[in-house]
């Protein structure tokens, strides 16, 4: 690089720009100290995009030091996407400087997500002597909450929850003195002087007057109570894991009967005690992101089995707060519940306010802390699929980076799907997903939809060209994205659901315009094209038009979400798309012993096989609905609880299953290739007496993805202009068995299977597609 040179004062001078996750993390404190450290001159300041502006001068090779290092040394939670160098003249700078933060927007940078406890600030508060020793809420330049705390960019102390906390004398001399790297112009320090105090409450609102608080919710812990905890981006519900009476009251008051509670586990030791970690496991549970990481259980593990009931796996993450390490410390098993605070279907809890009027009857004690939570911000969740780590969730140490795409995008929006879901907003050919909202039909969940959108518009801001949606007619988040259209003067561009997942994965990996692939479409419910509800699909797609070129069979399910409630709804309806006759089909769930299954027994079975035989009721080739359907058969789960219940049931039982080998065959209809479910669920109702449910449940399962995989070959065979691999989304992709089938087939011909790794394969990931298939449609409108 040539660098100007002052020949009257000897020095050279460069102006670098350097955008990524480098706010919030302590990078200016560190430019700062190697700036100096160098005899440098000049300043370092956060620019309102949320990138850094950083003015050297100085002796030249110390400059070409400085540049070296800048990238090489930063602070390891410090993520660096470009860095921009520019020639300038010397300023004669005397010193070098922070600078207060500028409003100025010249480019746009990743908001830094909520980081874990460090391992220094841990060390800290379980030190004697230490000035942050028990401190619950201690955080430094590499760790804390950051984008749950913020109200604007750029990230300074006063755009942030912790603006009311003025500094003691103590953190404030940390804060300006440079020798303190971790808390050195650290905008979300403090200590038990100056920082959010915490407190205690009883369930009606009464406050109780505590010496120590940890010690306090310990003991009230131990003796069997439930208390609603805060964290970093919501409320959590702890209580003992290992007593079955107090899980099952947990249960009960919080309505939720079945769907599995994460737990927290003090370090990695406990955690190998009581579920069988997968390679790389340990990395990711102490990780500054700290998933929950969905795992294996370890037999004769002392968890309670209605932790997570009729499941093989438990959901288990390593703390992440000073409060929660400390508590951790207190507890002999090591371990505890550590679930959403919140009412069933509700979004998590982020004030008082919420916690006393919505969990009053579920927990016995609140504990508080006074910094506010701007953004709801649930825990993440990871699991392996086939060996290869996958996000369920993203939220908490994810959201918000951004993903890089090779697409140039005009700035615009995308509200994602129904449940399950985020949003997100585009620029450049970044896509920024919002953190998890959650099920959109609960007016609470939609409006921070809304309110996250608005927030990332407002602080990258941007002038949307158009907003994404999905093409169901019933979505609730088509309301957000007309009224967003309507104010922003933007064009409302509709994406079809599985179109989105396949253009989801294929931003990620970083396809071009114009560039096909072979793309798997997995998942319970996405509106087709004739308006019948799809969800096992295999799609040509560019970002700009797909072709449906093979499905899993037809067949009509009437009932609506009736049908996805009760499963043996949706068995009946294939029995009757497989040809069996009525007294058939009410002979073998009468044997089986599956009319139970149904709300009104017999009369409701004769109803439903004869509106499916009539055709009156919804097409769809539904996954999700398949695997529904397997799963009543073999008597696994009858009744829907929660969201996805009986598939995950099904793998849970054929975990413990032996794949026999058997693959439904392939058959054409209307030039597309068919997968036949109904020649499957003769071979299971055939077989069903002499083979063990496990093994029924791991051949479903296989055989389906194999024949997933054969399909998607077939369409994949002669067509040389299309990328030679296959991409898989939709919430099934996670789904081990059927993944291992697909690879199966596909390995053979040297074919790769790609999944998702930034995001959810599901609809917490499909935004992403919406942007990218609508970014291109705008082409074509403008």
């Amino acid at each position: 690089m040539g660098i100007l040179v002052d020949c009257k004062r000897g020095i050279v001078a460069v102006r670098i720009k350097v955008v990524g996750t480098v706010q919030g993390v302590g990078f200016r404190p560190f430019v700062y100290k190697l700036a100096t450290s160098l005899n440098l001159n000049g300043y370092v300041l956060n620019l309102g995009g949320s990138e850094v502006e950083i003015h050297v001068e100085g002796e030249r090779d110390s400059v070409r030091l400085f540049i070296s290092r800048l990238t090489i040394e930063k602070p390891p939670p410090a993520r660096i996407a470009s860095v921009e160098i520019r020639e300038i003249e010397p300023q004669c700078f005397e010193s070098f400087k922070i600078l207060r933060s500028s409003g100025e927007l010249s480019a746009r940078s990743s908001i830094p997500p909520d980081i874990a406890i460090c391992r220094d600030c841990i060390s800290e508060i379980r030190t004697h002597g230490s000035r942050f020793y028990r401190y619950p809420w201690n955080s430094c330049a590499w760790c804390g909450p950051r984008f749950s705390m913020m109200y604007d960019v750029p990230y300074d102390r006063e755009n942030t929850a912790m603006f009311r906390f003025k500094l003691c004398e103590e953190c404030l001399k940390d804060y300006e003195h440079p020798d303190s790297l971790r808390r050195f112009h650290a905008q979300g320090i403090s200590c038990s002087k100056c920082g959010p105090r915490t407190l205690v409450y009883e369930s009606n609102g009464k406050r109780i007057d505590v010496d120590n608080p940890v010690s306090f919710v310990a003991q009230k812990i131990l003796e069997g109570r439930i208390v609603a905890i805060k964290g970093i981006g919501g409320y959590h519900i702890a209580c003992l894991a290992t007593r079955d009476e107090v899980v099952l009251d947990l249960r009960l008051r919080k309505k939720r009967p079945s769907q599995p509670f994460a737990l927290m586990a003090r370090d990695f030791a406990v955690v190998d005690k009581i579920a069988i970690p997968p390679q790389g496991a340990r990395e990711l549970l102490e990780s500054p992101q700290r998933p929950i990481v969905v795992m294996p259980k370890r037999p004769g593990s002392p968890v309670s089995e209605h932790v997570a009931p009729m499941l093989s796996t438990l959901g288990v993450m390593l703390p992440y707060t000073g409060f929660q390490i400390m508590l951790l410390d207190m507890v002999e098993d090591g371990f505890l519940v550590m679930t959403s605070g919140n009412v069933h279907g509700r979004p998590m809890c982020t004030n008082l306010e919420c916690v006393f009027s919505e969990l009053a009857n579920i927990v016995d004690y609140v504990v508080e802390h006074e910094r506010q939570i701007v953004h709801r911000v649930d825990d993440s969740v990871m699991r392996f699929t086939d060996g290869v780590p996958v996000l369920l969730r993203r939220a908490r140490g994810f959201a918000p980076e951004w993903i890089e795409t090779r697409v140039e995008l005009p700035d615009g929006v995308a509200v994602g799907a129904e449940l399950q879901t985020a949003g997100a907003v585009c620029f450049e050919d970044k896509v920024v997903l919002t953190q998890f909202i959650g099920d959109v039909d609960e007016p609470a969940q939609l409006e921070d939809l809304e309110r996250e959108i608005r927030w990332f518009a407002k602080v990258y801001k941007l002038n949307p060209k158009f907003v994404a949606l999905d093409r169901h007619p019933l979505y609730h988040s088509r309301v957000v994205a007309k009224r967003l259209a309507g104010e922003l003067n933007a064009e409302l561009i509709e994406v079809q659901h599985h179109h989105a997942h396949i253009a989801s994965v294929m931003g990620e990996i970083g396809l071009s315009e114009g560039e096909e692939v072979v793309g798997i479409a997995i998942d319970g419910t996405g509106y087709g094209d004739d308006g019948g509800i799809w969800g096992g699909e295999i799609l040509i797609a560019s970002y700009k038009d797909y072709r449906r070129v093979a499905s899993l069979e037809p067949f009509i399910l009437p009932g609506g979400d009736s049908s996805a409630k009760y499963p043996v709804k949706s068995l009946i309806s294939i029995m009757a798309s497989a040809g069996y006759s009525e007294d058939e089909v009410v002979g073998i769930l009468d044997k089986m012993g599956l009319l139970k299954g149904l709300p009104h027994g017999l009369k409701e079975a004769e109803v439903v096989y004869y509106l499916s035989k009539s055709g009156k009721g919804t097409i769809t080739t539904s996954i999700g609905r398949v695997l529904d359907a397997f799963s009543a058969l073999l008597n696994i789960c009858t009744h829907r609880s929660y969201e996805g219940e009986p598939p995950i049931k099904l793998e849970a039982v054929a975990d413990r299953g032996r794949d026999l080998g058997y693959t439904p065959r392939l058959k054409n209809f209307s030039n597309r290739i068919i997968v036949s479910v109904s020649d499957m669920l003769r071979w299971a109702i055939d077989n069903i007496s002499g083979v063990s449910e496990e093994d029924m449940a791991a051949t479903i399962l296989r055989g389906l993805g194999r024949a997933l995989g054969v399909a998607a070959l077939k369409s994949l065979e002669g067509r040389r202009n299309i990328k030679q691999y296959i991409t898989v989304g939709g919430g099934a992709a996670v789904n081990a068995h059927i993944v291992r089938g697909i690879k199966e087939v596909l390995k053979e011909r040297n074919i790769e299977v790609i999944l998702p790794r930034r995001f959810p394969p599901g609809d917490g990931g499909i935004a992403l597609g919406q942007i990218l298939v609508a970014s291109n449609k705008l082409q074509t409108l403008v």
